[in-house]
């Protein structure tokens, strides 16, 4: 049986690579797409991956994985510091979920040290670039492999 996956991304996230001596490396964002599609297919993982500049969409696609998906990967992005309501719609979410962030937020300035996002999360991974995706989806099986 295929597990589905959402991997949502947040404000900016397509906009990866751009800058290829910037926080989040030279890799493009459909590139960093294109190997987290082969990594979940090698897991046996149905992968919806999905980037949105506006909080809205991406409460909208949390509130869709209540319904569609077995588990969440989320790099919130900027939104990881501010939004409540994409904590809320997490909380009602079931099922694992992953917080994933491209730079290690820790090092980063001091609003970053604090996540909205981390208060639903299942786990967090952050601070090994696209690496972190790849190892998101791995935990993610091993998660619903342990609720199974």
């Amino acid at each position: 049986m295929s597990r589905t996956v959402f991997f949502l991304n947040g404000p900016n996230a397509n906009l990866y690579g751009l800058d290829k001596n910037g926080t989040y490396g030279s890799e493009s964002f459909a590139s960093i797409e294109a190997r987290c599609q082969r990594h979940a297919a090698e897991l046996g993982l149905r992968l919806e991956f999905r980037q949105s500049n506006h909080e809205g969409v991406l409460v909208d696609w949390i509130q869709e994985a209540r319904r569609d998906a077995d588990a969440i990967i989320i790099n919130a992005a900027g939104l990881t510091y501010s939004s409540v309501p994409i904590l809320d719609a997490l909380l009602a979410f079931d099922g694992p979920i992953i917080e994933a962030h491209m730079s290690n937020i820790w090092k980063r300035e001091n609003f970053r040290h604090h996540s909205y996002v981390s208060k639903a999360a299942t786990g967090v991974i952050a601070g090994l670039g696209a690496l972190g995706y790849r190892l998101a989806l791995t935990a993610v099986v091993e998660l619903l492999e342990t609720q199974a």
